[in-house]
């Protein structure tokens, strides 16, 4: 099996991975606000995720060199999670990924002004395509907007200025630092709401907070993998399968059908973020390429942006060929 095929595999069982978190999470949501399952996600990820963080050997403190660009990043990313969760938690879950798949279009847009990036006629007219796919699903004037609309639309515009500070000033500042701070933050932000809104879990919930932690963390590791062994062009794209994921899992255990307006504005929103995924993989047109270097799904702030990881392997993978080319 050749290595694009075999990063293209792992990238679909981790996106599959990601399906299976968020359809638990819509489960708990029919129970619990978001700011409690947000909450218990994080707090239980944070053993699975220091795991992955004692692989930083970049020498330094906790300190960010960039403050305000943290402190833009960690807000971002606070807001994108409690925003999704409550999409989720509202929305059929293949509404919600159809929504939440324009945020590189929004990174496009984003890495104007942020990273002076030169987005020409080809990729705008993509970007133009892909927001009209996203109102053929909300349907305005069609069908009422709902606060899960509102949530999922939130949460990709969060995560794209997630994105692009880590595209911003990730080769200066420490992955630990990247990943650790936003959440930290949703773990206090949600704590101070929690008294407002808890309600007592019994022991299945725990267990499928528990799922969600396990989850996330395995995907995470499986992108990792699929990055290390595979072109990003390749593995990119993968992350428009949830999609079909959603369906599935809607179906089974929430009795969603995926109608064929959903249908129709997933296909023009997926169609245009390929386009760019596809215009930034050649070498000649882009320079940043913030879209495809995001390599993950849109941020949450609930578990290990796996970016800063995958760079992290990379780094120690070439320190080893170069080690074994050095002579003896």
């Amino acid at each position: 099996m050749s290595p694009n095929t075999s990063g293209a595999l792992l990238a679909l069982l981790a996106f599959g991975l990601f399906s299976a978190h968020d359809a638990v999470v819509k489960y708990l949501g029919g129970t619990y606000a978001p700011f409690q399952i947000v909450f218990f996600s994080v707090l239980l990820s944070f053993p699975l995720a220091t795991i992955l963080l004692m692989r930083d050997r970049r020498d330094g403190t906790l300190i960010p060199r960039h403050p305000w660009w943290t402190a833009l990043r960690t807000l971002a990313a606070v807001i994108t999670g409690v925003s999704a969760f409550t999409a989720f938690s509202t929305l059929p879950l293949a509404q919600v990924y159809a929504i939440l798949f324009a945020t590189p279009l929004f990174i496009t847009v984003l890495s104007i002004p942020v990273l002076g990036e030169v987005v020409r006629l080809r990729r705008w007219a993509a970007v133009i395509v892909g927001l009209c796919g996203v109102l053929v699903v909300l349907r305005p004037g069609a069908q009422a907007m709902e606060l899960g609309h509102l949530a999922a639309l939130i949460a990709a515009i969060g995560a794209s200025v997630a994105a692009i500070v880590v595209r911003k000033i990730g080769r200066e500042e420490r992955p630990i630092v990247l990943m650790l701070y936003p959440m930290l933050a949703n773990v206090l932000v949600m704590g101070a709401v929690l008294p407002f809104v808890y309600v007592p879990l019994p022991g299945i919930d725990l267990a499928a907070l528990t799922l969600i932690a396990l989850f996330a963390f395995c995907a995470s590791l499986l992108i990792i993998a699929a990055y290390t062994r595979a072109e990003a062009v390749i593995v990119a794209p993968m992350q428009y399968s949830q999609i079909i994921w959603a369906s599935i899992y809607g179906a089974l255990f929430f009795g969603e059908a995926l109608d064929g307006q959903t249908l129709l504005g997933a296909g023009i929103v997926i169609a245009s973020g390929l386009y760019i995924l596809l215009r930034e993989g050649r070498a000649e047109t882009t320079s940043q390429r913030p879209v495809l270097q995001t390599r993950s799904r849109p941020e949450t702030g609930t578990y290990l942006r796996v970016g800063p990881l995958i760079q992290a392997a990379e780094e120690r993978k070439t320190d080893g060929e170069d080690a074994g080319r050095d002579p003896p």
